[in-house]
């Protein structure tokens, strides 16, 4: 025991996968642990280097390692998958992530901290409850269809509909209709005042952030994309470039090269979704305001939407903004308007 190095953790929710190695690289330990065993059999070890698949429990064990005097280092899963040599199964895993641990040219992932996975909860939820909301709007018009009702497209034309469901003199519905759609109408109110409380405790976590409220001046960056992206990120520096940073979102483009020649084509999407969409939907805005008569606005936008459509448009302007975003948390900037807008 009073060898080992570096050890290979494989998580899951109650039996735990150790592979430990020693300094030459030679197996110490190879064992199954209970999850009421693992802090203790942590505790008796000296500090070493420990290696975890960046998933789900993963920043809780990380913290609670680290806090024990061991050196955690987060992967992302699917750099860790070719050292796996064959087969699929825990102790592969282990020795898998303790090779992987060990490369000087890993990519890993910082540890967040309590409160960054709170506010990543707060969007996580408040995403849920907006799927929800929308299940429940799309039941709701395709119910009362079926009985010849409908209504325009939004948010008022839902109102109309849950009018027609409150009005017992209305005999186009039957009863047992009607109680459906009523349950359905109040799970839909329901649902609302959920998403009006989680935003409001969004913006109370973002006043309480001065990266967030710096990151707030970009155009196109609102509260919620600035929260997201305090929360997601531990530490940019983590990432070399802006570059990196928009890669890793996935706003670059796939590449198919070879031979010398390069071929660009779609945006991966690959990366973190709910960022991506946050930062697509502020570039849209931008977008959207640009294209008013007499409004100010960059150059390079405005070039750019003249030869390119908008939505190819508004991926290029996602791009950019998550660069700006990325540079002003690495170097711990304020926003500062292109030269072209100030003179």
């Amino acid at each position: 025991m009073q060898s080992i190095s570096t050890i290979g953790l494989d998580i899951a929710k109650s039996v735990f996968q150790v592979h430990g190695v020693d300094a030459a690289g030679q197996v110490v330990i190879r064992r199954q642990l209970k999850r009421r065993f693992m802090l203790s059999f942590f505790e008796k070890l000296p500090p070493c280097l420990v290696g975890i698949e960046a998933c789900a429990s993963s920043h809780y064990w990380s913290r609670e390692l680290q806090a024990l005097g061991h050196t955690v280092r987060l992967m992302p899963p699917a750099y860790v998958k070719p050292y796996v040599k064959r087969q699929k199964n825990d102790t592969s895993d282990a020795e898998a992530i303790c090779e992987a641990v060990t490369r000087p040219n890993m990519r890993f992932v910082p540890t967040k901290t309590v409160e960054q996975q709170s506010c990543l909860m707060l969007h996580r939820a408040r995403h849920l409850f907006i799927r929800q909301q929308t299940a429940v709007i799309n039941s709701i018009r395709a119910y009362l269809a079926e009985f010849g009702i409908v209504a325009p497209v939004g948010r008022r034309g839902v109102e109309q509909l849950l009018e027609v469901v409150a009005d017992t003199a209305d005999h186009r519905l039957p009863e047992a209709a009607r109680a459906c759609l009523a349950a359905l109408g109040s799970q839909l109110r329901t649902l609302k005042a959920q998403i009006l409380e989680f935003d409001r405790r969004i913006i109370a976590w973002h006043r309480s952030s001065a990266t967030s409220k710096r990151l707030d001046a970009i155009p196109g960056v609102g509260p919620a994309l600035a929260t997201a992206l305090v929360a997601s990120v531990a530490d940019a520096k983590a990432f070399r470039s802006g570059r990196d940073f928009s890669a890793w979102i996935g706003l670059v483009p796939k590449q198919n090269s070879s031979g010398g020649k390069d071929k660009l084509g779609s945006i991966s999407k690959q990366g973190d979704r709910y960022l991506r969409s946050l930062f697509t939907a502020g570039a849209l805005a931008v977008i959207r305001y640009a294209k008013i008569p007499g409004t100010g606005h960059r150059p390079w936008l405005t070039a750019l939407l003249a030869r390119r459509p908008t939505k190819v448009a508004a991926i290029a302007l996602a791009n950019k903004l998550a660069r700006m975003a990325w540079a002003m948390m690495a170097r711990n900037e304020r926003y500062k308007e292109p030269a072209a807008l100030t003179a």
